[in-house]
């Protein structure tokens, strides 16, 4: 397996300026080089790391939020409708005026109980909010150990310590993914799939290409802010506004500091510019410039609608169910009736010039047959 990896993934034209071997990087009594086969631990930290979390959220995270007093709504279950429910698995869950009509007609049912129906089959598969808070009491641990870990790694750069804080981020974003289509489906889901593959393959690459300083100021400038999120969410699902308010307000400063400024002025520019001082261009250099651009592109998005929800909080005082796009749909109920009320508007409109060129046309016949 590993002579495979070097012939066709490995190979050192590929991943290593031009005039340096992997030779070059063996390690010697004084001198220890990271090594493409040191992260096949990644996958059982990946693999302990989602044990571990389950362990958490079970015993820990799911007795916190009772003490919190985190109460789950009730959820009225829809009345079985076999042709609703088909439409609902292949068609979507929102559709539009159009067919809700030609469904209330086909189901004999009136347009409201249509929008009632697909609003209590929306609210049954969405997430708990105990779910939720279970999940933003995991991550709020991790990022805040990995930022601690990061931060004393900074200070101190040991070798032993730079290859378990790696392993450490290798194996949180691998479980990530492992567990991505078990855990709250939110509007970003897709963002957030790109985002951890692309720091997948950063981390896997800074450490082989020997790139450890710039890996572990990347991973530390992404745990800065994070752990503020999380925990905002908690406040938020715990029904602390104020504080949730505070929280994220120090999230966005921070996320904007170190993932706007610092990131692309800092790391960016130097990954991209100062390292051509040294060496010739070669696809590594292309490759690991191109997975930090797709990290920037990501943060200039969520920055966009981080700061769409401190307008709403500056002029309104509110910042909405939950912080950053981070979170499934919100509850529709409201828009279901006004969506319905809308609809049963036009349909009158409707009846009524219907009803009013049925008379038109009879006034006219008797008025005709009476001449």
């Amino acid at each position: 397996m590993e002579a495979l990896l070097n012939q066709w993934l490995w190979r050192q034209e590929y991943w290593l300026p031009p005039g340096f071997t992997w030779e070059d990087m063996k390690e010697t009594e004084n001198v220890h080089y990271p090594r493409p086969s040191h992260l096949f631990f990644g996958i059982p930290c990946a693999l302990i790391l989602t044990g571990l979390r389950f362990i958490f959220e079970r015993f820990v995270a799911l007795p916190l939020s009772k003490k919190m007093g985190i109460r789950e709504k009730y959820k009225r279950k829809p009345s079985n409708k076999p042709i609703l429910e088909d439409f609902y698995s292949k068609n979507g869950k929102h559709p539009t005026e159009l067919e809700i009509l030609s469904l209330s007609a086909e189901c004999n049912m009136h347009i409201r109980q249509v929008e009632h129906w697909f609003r209590y089959r929306r609210n049954q598969d969405r997430s708990s909010t105990t779910k939720k808070f279970c999940e933003a009491s995991w991550r709020f641990i991790i990022y805040l150990i990995s930022f601690l870990i990061g931060v004393a790694v900074l200070i101190d750069p040991l070798v032993s310590s730079l290859y378990w804080y790696y392993m450490l981020q290798l194996g949180f974003y691998s479980s990530m993914l492992m567990t991505l289509a078990f855990d709250v489906k939110r509007k970003d889901i897709k963002e957030q799939t790109v985002h951890h593959f692309a720091t997948i393959f950063l981390i896997t690459f800074s450490y082989c290409a020997n790139y450890i300083r710039a890996g572990t100021l990347v991973m530390l400038l992404h745990d800065a802010a994070d752990h503020f999120l999380e925990l905002a969410k908690i406040c938020n699902y715990s029904k602390w506004k104020r504080t949730c308010n505070i929280l994220f307000v120090i999230f966005a400063l921070v996320f904007i500091v170190t993932r706007l400024y610092l990131l692309p002025t800092r790391i960016i520019y130097s990954t991209y510019y100062y390292s051509m001082l040294r060496f010739q261009p070669f696809f590594g250099y292309y490759f690991f410039n191109a997975l930090l651009m797709i990290l920037q592109i990501l943060h200039m998005i969520w920055a966009y609608m981080i700061l769409q929800m401190l307008y709403r909080f500056t002029f309104t005082g509110k910042l909405g169910n939950d912080v950053r796009s981070d979170v499934e749909d919100s509850d529709d109920s409201g828009q279901g009736f006004k969506k319905s009320s809308e609809v049963e508007k036009k349909r009158g409109h409707r009846r009524s010039n219907n009803n009013c060129v049925s008379r038109k046309a009879t006034e006219n016949g008797v008025i005709s047959n009476s001449h």
